[in-house]
């Protein structure tokens, strides 16, 4: 029952820090109370992928004469075979897990952790069952859930979260999402696709993908309600009337005040992430928090000698591997590796909607707002080659430098595979790479990815193909 590392919660945060441990030499243990992988395996980053995809086929089905293919008959989407194949990635990756436990001779516990004085852990198990286990270093990685709001109540019924939304019984004819960040345009793309009727509703005026580049936003919102999706930015959801057999959405607009009614079948609640940090413990312990989000150093340490958090239980991006990063970074440094602090401002964000949307840095405005004198470069797939007998011209890449020293500011993309393609941008600014040195690195003919290198040139002055 003695370990040297314990951790709660077998997300991509957990289990990769309960994997390193092992690598490093150390005994540890992992404590999970539902199935290994946490949300992001079984719930989040690849079922929902699965349900894309679904849709993107069926989206090329529809439109195959576009490439020169005659389908005989029209192509339908079966919901519950969606769902149901989404369902099987989902366990075939959490049993990946299970042997990756195997392999790194991890201990997996199964229940609920929470933190006790020692620190220890104590875990009560599907019967009720309480066992403690100690440990020199206990990392709590519990990851988060769907927020709540107060005007929307989630019943699981009427007005659901993503979890929901990915094992429905039956496709509404009409949803209406609130919230227009990745997991709302994602399931806004999905559900349209497949043939609801999908309206978005946004708090924040900059509508779709609001915490992306200005320029992205509204290239998305374009793209969107061309494809017939309808789109409210800087709405606010007053009330849900569920009493009736349709639910009345009830919204005012932010700037103007104007009130509008919306009727749906279904309400899926896409208002962001909140941390699991309640009934485990954080408070007998005296671990600092602040408005949820557990307070840490750079290497992860809680105000608790012995304690650790990474993941969503931190106010850093909920992102999957950040988490994962996160992980790694703590338990080197427990190991007593030389090991730098994660540089925030150097995340790669991807959205996994059609087009994808991914990006890194800062975005032209907030460039401004820190100072730089900057070079713009954009260049749309409209110009690409690659994208034309792709048949997917949408989007662009955009890159920001700065105008003195070349140091690449930001990079935002919208378009097909966009998301495989922003790691360049990653690597190159871990490396301090300048506008001038990507100029002079040769990309390939024909790839979406050149598109990188002649908008770093457009930022310049040299774009051949524009």
């Amino acid at each position: 029952m003695n370990f040297d590392l314990i951790v709660i919660g077998s997300g991509p945060g957990g289990y990769v820090a309960a994997i390193r441990a092992a690598q490093l030499g150390m005994n540890a243990a992992i404590i999970e109370r539902e199935s290994l992988g946490g949300i992001c395996l079984n719930w989040g980053c690849i079922p929902t992928k699965a349900l894309l995809k679904s849709a993107q086929v069926f989206e090329y089905l529809s439109h195959a004469a576009d490439y020169g293919i005659t389908v005989s008959t029209k192509p339908e989407a079966d919901f519950s075979a969606i769902i149901k194949r989404s369902r099987g990635v989902a366990e075939g990756m959490s049993k990946g897990v299970q042997f990756l436990m195997k392999k790194n001779k991890i201990t997996v516990i199964n229940g609920a952790g929470k933190l006790v004085s020692g620190p220890k852990v104590s875990v009560a198990d599907a019967e009720g069952k309480v066992t403690e286990y100690t440990a020199r270093h206990i990392i709590v990685a519990t990851g988060g859930r769907a927020k709540e709001l107060p005007n929307l109540p989630i019943d699981g019924n009427k007005i659901i979260d993503y979890r929901k939304a990915m094992s429905l019984d039956n496709q509404p004819k009409r949803m209406v999402v609130v919230g227009a960040g990745a997991i709302g345009v994602e399931f806004g793309y999905f559900y349209h696709t497949i043939g609801t009727e999908v309206t978005i509703v946004e708090f924040l005026e900059q509508g779709l993908v609001p915490r992306e580049d200005a320029e992205i936003s509204k290239e998305l919102a374009k793209l969107y309600s061309r494809k017939g999706m309808k789109v409210y930015g800087g709405w606010a959801v007053e009330s849900v009337d569920t009493s009736g057999k349709e639910i009345k959405v009830n919204m005012k607009n932010r700037k103007d005040g104007k009130s509008e009614t919306i009727s749906c079948d279904v309400v899926l609640s896409a208002a962001g992430v909140t941390p699991n940090t309640e009934h485990i413990g954080l408070e007998d312990l005296g671990v600092i928090t602040d408005r949820g989000y557990i307070q840490v150093d750079d290497f992860y340490r809680t105000n608790v000698p012995g304690v650790y958090a990474i993941g969503d239980v931190l106010a850093t991006q909920a992102l999957a591997h950040v988490a994962s990063a996160e992980g790694i970074t703590c338990v080197e440094h427990i190991a007593g590796l030389q090991v730098e602090p994660i540089d925030y401002n150097n995340i790669p964000g991807c959205t996994y909607c059609i087009p994808e949307i991914a990006s890194v840095g800062y975005t032209e405005q907030a460039a401004k707002e820190a100072g730089y004198d900057i070079l713009v470069g954009k260049f749309p797939f409209t110009a690409s080659g690659k994208a034309k007998a792709a048949g997917t011209p949408e989007g662009f890449v955009k890159v920001i430098f700065d105008k003195k020293y070349g140091e690449w500011l930001g990079a935002h993309m919208i378009g097909a595979n966009v998301t495989e393609m922003i790691a360049e941008v990653v690597a190159a600014r871990k490396l301090e790479t300048t506008g001038h040195e990507i100029l002079k690195s040769i990309h390939p003919h024909p790839t979406m990815s050149e598109a990188v290198m002649e908008a770093t040139a457009a930022a310049y002055g040299e774009v051949i193909h524009l």
